[in-house]
């Protein structure tokens, strides 16, 4: 099977919806050749759901799956091409290499099942390990791989047939802290050779920011916002997002410079009208230990609701009539001598709030 060019001809068009029990996922997916897209969301978002449907393993309850105008699942025309006569490579968490194979017939599986000589799938997986720096591991059995080696092994091996659609889920998330940073550079610089549509589930915003051209985030079954990082990060339109990105998250009525949150009026540095969310970063709030003089132009009392380790700062969890998070140093926090229950002042300046439109 040949793979498509880097030409936008290898091109994912879906509508994803799957009915399971009283859950529905209803999500429109399009993803040009060339382009990895990460998708991301809480457990039970229906990130899994849709991998599957997109590999065939889940049949779609209405929609379409189309790669390359060519319909893979579409209901309504009683059209469904099953996972194996697919043009997509799969790596799923747990990798599922085969371990009474060796890692060369591991690689080798995909092209023998779509026909290729016994030679000739042979040549060509070791030609696939030696792009993932594994040739001299082909007579290994899975058992005696590192968890980052089999990572690699189960790429080559969804990459050796040659896919029009390559879809990852938690590719990364079985590995450890060490091996994870230097298996995640390795895998970027894959994707960035891969000329198909790529697609990766993860929870984790790290991989998803350094793999990702694109996001698309999904809560309970519904794509929620998408966008690419720099879009994701400075405006995020749910909480999930907002602490997925690090950022406090409020929603309130704006006039000017002012947005009222309902019991609490922020000062912002942006002037709109209107339906508004207003955001800010944890490092941006400063405690007090009465309330504070000077710049600050937003500030509330709280009480500590919760404190953790975060870097190198301490993260404080704020309760009252603002719900928030504050970053802090030890230094600081011992000086305000801060524990649970402690009540505080909480201030922000407005040139550190953003607020745009809801």
């Amino acid at each position: 099977m040949s793979g498509p060019e880097r030409s936008g001809e290898a091109y994912l068009d879906a509508r994803i919806v799957v009915d399971r029990g009283a859950f529905r996922l209803d999500a429109q997916l399009r993803i040009a050749a060339g382009e990895v897209v990460a998708l991301l969301g809480p457990n039970g978002a229906g990130k899994t759901t849709a991998l599957r449907a997109l590999a065939g393993l889940n049949s779609l309850t209405d929609g379409h799956i189309a790669l390359e105008d060519k319909d893979l699942d579409r209901p309504a025309r009683r059209v469904w091409i099953p996972p194996e006569k697919r043009p997509i490579g799969v790596v799923f968490q747990e990798y599922l290499l085969f371990p009474h194979l060796t890692v060369l017939d591991n690689v080798a599986f995909g092209p023998r099942r779509h026909g290729v000589d016994r030679r000739q799938a042979r040549a060509e997986a070791l030609a696939w390990l030696g792009r993932v720096g594994l040739a001299d591991f082909a007579r290994r059995k899975p058992r005696q791989l590192s968890g980052g080696q089999a990572q690699r092994v189960a790429l080559a091996r969804a990459l050796a047939v040659r896919p029009h659609l390559l879809l990852l889920d938690e590719p990364l998330a079985a590995l450890d802290a060490g091996t994870r940073a230097d298996t995640r550079a390795e895998l970027q610089r894959h994707l960035a050779d891969h000329p198909g549509a790529t697609l990766i589930v993860t929870h984790d915003p790290l991989d998803a920011l350094v793999l990702a051209d694109r996001l698309v985030i999904i809560e309970g079954g519904a794509v929620v916002q998408e966008g690419d990082a720099a879009e994701i990060t400075a405006r995020p339109r749910t909480e999930y997002v907002a602490r997925l990105v690090g950022l406090n998250l409020y929603r309130g009525r704006a006039d000017g410079h002012a947005v009222d949150l309902g019991g609490v009026v922020l000062t912002a540095a942006d002037e709109l009208h209107g339906d508004a969310f207003v955001a800010f970063a944890p490092s941006a709030v400063a405690l007090y230990a009465t309330r504070p003089d000077g710049s600050p132009r937003n500030a509330w009392p709280a009480t500590i609701a919760g404190m953790q380790r975060h870097g190198d700062n301490l993260r404080i969890q704020l309760a009252g009539v603002l719900t928030a998070a504050a970053d802090v140093t030890p230094a600081a926090a011992a000086h305000l001598e801060l524990t649970a229950g402690r009540e505080v002042w909480a201030a922000v300046k407005a040139a550190e709030t953003r607020a745009y439109p809801a």
